[in-house]
């Protein structure tokens, strides 16, 4: 018999969450197949099996915590056996949902724990996500779906009328346990606007030359460097780098009483995921051309999406951009990313009238935030990056000239 044991965590990990078990008790399994996720405040860990065989008990259930190396279940090589789940108590029937139902559903982890919890059958779920993929959001419309499961274990779910003798309405209310990334995002969000002097700064820029830059050298430039797409966020982490060069300070972190100054541009870019956001970080941004900070945004991107960014894509960091505009934000106040003193805040570019040597034009214009914590970053410090940014955006060539 092989203990499945939970993986060995991070040292900023002190434990996880079971999220979902992939496999039944007595279920064949080739080696490497996925058994069970694990959810930590930063990523989801899969533990495979080690060869083929089968569970033969499952100790902890989804839901239940699990510290590192701890015991998780049994596993046995070799053939299946009939066995008789030591874990699973009966339970009511899944709930029933009325979208058309597919063979084999591709689930997300989140997806996959929340019909858990729910007892939905998310191979009756029409998933809405890349390539049919069944998100969480399908799974809550789902539920939200069904106004009420049968009483008796074994019975069909009955939906319950709006207009019956109880007076029921669809006035729907779910109450779930906040996932573990969620409740870590709201932990540190509320730790930096407790702990640091956050301000924010604000300007805009004309997004003109950008935007001409990227019309004009955009197919070659996915020809070069195979299918890679030009974007706009390759300049922004490009402008960055070298205004961080400039004002240090931004680039520093506060530890105790000590300030740390890093010799090196590691920039987060926010991206979103199934389980919240994330920010994966662009090791040594510095080095990295156009096209490699590009492809490696896409790469977190799709990654993020499969819940499979690792706990090192996401540790450590100097500085972070965040894109709000992706979502039709015209204006925002980021929170500070601890131990970080400065995040960048990128929005929506909309084209407006602008007085330009005496001439009133229309121009593709974006509003920039800038919040830093003012305990390391002066006010004039924090406004001259902001504006070093604007003017390398608005004159990319300078970017080039170092100038």
């Amino acid at each position: 018999m092989i203990e499945i044991k939970a993986p060995e965590f991070p040292e900023s990990i002190a434990d996880g969450e079971i999220a979902v078990w992939h496999v039944q008790v007595g279920e064949q399994v080739s080696r490497d197949q996925v058994l069970v996720d694990i959810e930590t405040d930063k990523v989801v860990l899969e533990v495979v099996a080690p060869v083929d065989g089968h569970l033969s008990e499952i100790l902890k259930q989804a839901g239940e915590t699990v510290l590192a190396e701890e015991v998780m279940g049994h596993f046995v090589a070799g053939e299946a056996a009939v066995v008789e789940a030591k874990s699973s108590p009966a339970e009511p029937a899944a709930l029933a949902v009325t979208a058309a139902p597919e063979a084999d559903a591709i689930v997300s982890p989140a997806a996959k724990k929340m019909a858990a919890e729910h007892k939905v059958d998310v191979t009756q779920i029409s998933g809405t996500g890349k390539g049919g993929r069944v998100t969480k959001e399908d799974v809550l419309m789902a539920v939200a779906n069904v106004t009420q499961a049968a009483g008796a274990v074994g019975q069909p779910t009955v939906p319950v009328a709006a207009n019956e003798a109880t007076g029921a309405s669809d006035r729907i209310e779910r109450r779930v346990p906040m996932t573990r990334l969620r409740a870590s995002v709201a932990r540190r969000l509320l730790e930096a606007q407790q702990t640091a002097a956050m301000l924010t700064t604000f300007n805009e820029v004309d997004m003109t030359a950008i935007m001409e830059l990227r019309s004009q050298y955009k197919e070659a430039f996915e020809k070069a460097h195979n299918g890679t797409r030009l974007g706009f966020m390759s300049f922004f982490v490009r402008a960055c780098i070298e205004a961080l060069k400039r004002f240090p300070a931004v680039n520093a972190s506060i530890d105790g009483s000590d300030i740390v100054y890093h010799g090196y541009q590691d920039i987060g870019v926010a991206v979103g995921s199934p389980r919240g956001l994330v920010v994966p970080v662009l090791r040594d941004a510095d080095s990295l051309s156009l096209a490699e900070i590009e492809e490696q945004i896409r790469d977190y991107g799709n990654r993020a999406k499969d819940n499979k960014l690792a706990i090192d894509d996401m540790t450590g960091g100097t500085f972070t951009i965040s894109n709000g505009g992706v979502f039709g934000s015209l204006l925002s106040t980021p929170i500070l990313n601890p131990p970080q003193t400065a995040i960048l805040g990128m929005h929506k570019i909309q084209e407006r009238p602008m007085a330009v040597g005496g001439q009133v034009v229309i121009r593709p214009m974006m509003y920039l935030a800038l919040s830093y914590d003012h305990r390391l970053i002066d006010g004039q410090e924090a406004v001259r990056f902001l504006v070093t940014i604007k003017d390398f955006l608005e004159e990319p060539a300078r970017i080039l000239l170092d100038i």
